[in-house]
């Protein structure tokens, strides 16, 4: 199978802090991986290093078989940070203009073609927000502009979809529901990679689960994670990592 994220003892530090000490594990294309551990365990910076937006101090890190940090088919990833929603209450962008962005990097300074424009509305139809698409992000509630990033990462035709708590402030109705479009998408062929705070919401998802606490306590399938100590060891020892995850 095809790996698609291949992390090899991989460490980190903000200054004198580690965040992530010697990890190594790998994402196969197709899987749907969950990151879970305490707050401050090292759960975004290990997205991070995955995807390329930091460098490791140590280690080394292939993002469908390329060094990670020089990758630069950025349209095969779409990542959803932590700050999506907030950052959607002051863009004075439509829902579809933000989807058409995904769009942007396949036509550079060209014209969106005619199939550019249905990419971007059988996107909007993906995630169920097509009566949106003329509103402003603005006005949409957390969990529609959540949607509304998925589906600018599906225009953009992504390969990997990253995703950082992406339901926080999202009520439980429309959680379940964007959780359900998550499971769609991965039987449709898009590898997630996800992070997610509710133990119970993550492993009814994820075939596959990565407890850090700024060391790797389990990678493996959801049923070995759930009849481990992992949970137990990672959070018992949340008090040895940094006190905040970094942007």
């Amino acid at each position: 199978m095809r790996t698609v994220v291949d992390v090899r003892d991989v460490t980190f530090a903000y200054g004198e802090k580690v965040a992530v000490e010697d990890v190594s594990l790998s994402v196969d294309a197709g899987s749907f991986l969950g990151l879970i551990g305490p707050n401050g365990s090292g759960k975004t910076t290990l997205l991070h290093l995955m995807l390329g937006i930091k460098r490791p101090d140590s280690g080394h890190v292939e993002l469908f078989g390329e060094p990670a940090d020089a990758f630069e088919d950025g349209e095969r990833i779409g990542y959803v940070s932590q700050r999506s929603t907030d950052r959607g209450e002051a863009m004075p962008t439509t829902v579809r203009e933000v989807v058409t962005m995904g769009r942007f990097a396949h036509v550079g300074r060209g014209r969106l073609s005619a199939t550019d424009h249905e990419i971007v509305a059988d996107a909007l139809e993906t995630v169920e927000i097509g009566d949106l698409a003329d509103r402003r992000l603005s006005q949409l509630s957390g969990g529609q502009r959540q949607r509304t990033f998925i589906a600018r990462a599906l225009a953009s035709e992504a390969d990997l979809l990253a995703l950082d708590e992406p339901t926080v402030g999202v009520d439980a109705d429309s959680r379940e529901r964007f959780y359900d479009l998550l499971d769609d998408l991965n039987r449709g062929g898009i590898t997630i990679v996800l992070i997610e705070h509710d133990i119970d919401v993550l492993t009814k998802h994820v075939d596959s689960v990565a407890c850090i606490n700024r060391q790797l306590y389990h990678h493996g399938d959801t049923v070995s994670f759930l009849e481990s100590d992992a949970l137990a060891e990672a959070y018992g020892a949340a008090h040895g990592v940094v006190e905040h995850d970094h942007p």
